[in-house]
């Protein structure tokens, strides 16, 4: 099986303030030949009724998110929700859910943060069973369902994972369609692949029918130097949550990791900003000029990245619209 490659865009952005902008930045981007929009869903616009607004006001766009956290919303809501999606545009709509971090579940949110894992599993169980048309029947560690049925089954909509280590990556891969990456430097990206291969070679699967998708920050700058600044200040404090830091642990830059954490926890803004050096943003984010970072996304597409989705990491306007009319169809395409 061969996944087409896609080029995406992130909504909302840094040029995107409210519904208005989002639905135009949509459809600019469709004039523009890209393939997907993919939703964020921190806290700012919701993402599934925005969805909703996408898919009504574009004509091919795929539109996903990424990702739902699982812990505010039940099983049925999220069912409920895909599958009124799913009748207003079929095809076109992926649920993309994920663990999220402490950081939002404990403290936007106030429930339990805890085996974020066995909490995306139960999660995906109940969903299949709702999208089959099935009445639910399920006893997990933390979620019940029983007796709910959708009357709009079948529903359509692919079901995909955000995954960082190696057993979400693995149960992922094994049980969803597709596995959405985000935030790793790009020499774990070989290690990070084993793994997904690994999950759906386990679970009999054919490893190349598990769609990979991953989130990049993207800036297409002649100021590299300001661009990375833009990168420390806005995720120097996602590596200093204990998800993003052990994930960075994880993919072998333990050192930079504690760096980070010691000079988060101890208030050393300037021991926290060196441990997140030029080469690391480097190593993670996209930046330099058009055709250096057009050359990054052909990079990662040959290490088996299907589906990539420029997150502009612009201060002007000037800056997203080079970011933006870089992956434009007539600038860019796969080999």
């Amino acid at each position: 099986m061969t996944i087409k490659s896609r080029i995406a865009l992130t909504l909302p952005n840094g040029a995107t303030r409210n519904l208005a902008d989002v639905i135009a930045a949509a459809q600019r981007a469709e004039a523009l030949g890209y393939d997907d929009i993919w939703l964020s869903d921190t806290g700012n616009l919701d993402a599934l009724t925005a969805s909703a607004m996408l898919l009504s006001q574009t004509d091919k766009l795929r539109i996903g998110i990424a990702v739902v956290p699982v812990s505010p919303r039940t099983p049925v809501a999220l069912g409920a929700a895909a599958a009124t999606l799913d009748q207003i545009s079929p095809g076109r709509f992926i649920l993309g859910i994920g663990s999220s971090s402490k950081t939002m579940i404990e403290g936007w949110h106030g429930l339990e943060f805890s085996k974020p894992l066995t909490r995306v599993r139960e999660s995906l169980a109940i969903l299949r069973q709702i999208f089959a048309g099935e009445k639910t029947h399920f006893d997990g560690e933390f979620l019940h369902s029983h007796n709910y049925r959708t009357s709009m089954a079948p529903v359509n909509v692919p079901l995909y994972v955000a995954a960082l280590r190696a057993n979400m990556l693995e149960m992922a891969a094994g049980l969803a369609d597709g596995v959405i990456l985000n935030l790793f430097p790009q020499d774990a990206l070989p290690k990070i692949m084993a793994h997904i291969r690994a999950g759906a070679e386990k679970a009999g699967r054919d490893p190349a029918s598990v769609e990979v998708v991953c989130r990049y920050q993207v800036a297409v700058t002649d100021d590299p130097a300001a661009a990375r600044a833009r990168m420390r200040k806005g995720f120097v404090p996602y590596f200093a949550t204990s998800v993003y830091n052990q994930f960075l642990r994880w993919t072998g830059h333990e050192k930079a990791a504690d760096d980070i954490l010691a000079g988060w926890q101890s208030g050393d803004r300037e021991r926290t900003a060196t441990a997140f050096s030029d080469e690391l943003i480097d190593a993670i984010a996209i930046i330099g000029s058009a055709d250096e970072c057009r050359a990054r996304i052909h990079e990662y597409a040959a290490m088996g990245i299907n589906t990539h989705i420029i997150t502009p990491l612009a201060e002007t306007p000037e800056e997203f619209e080079a970011t933006l009319t870089a992956f434009a169809k007539g600038a860019f395409r796969f080999n």
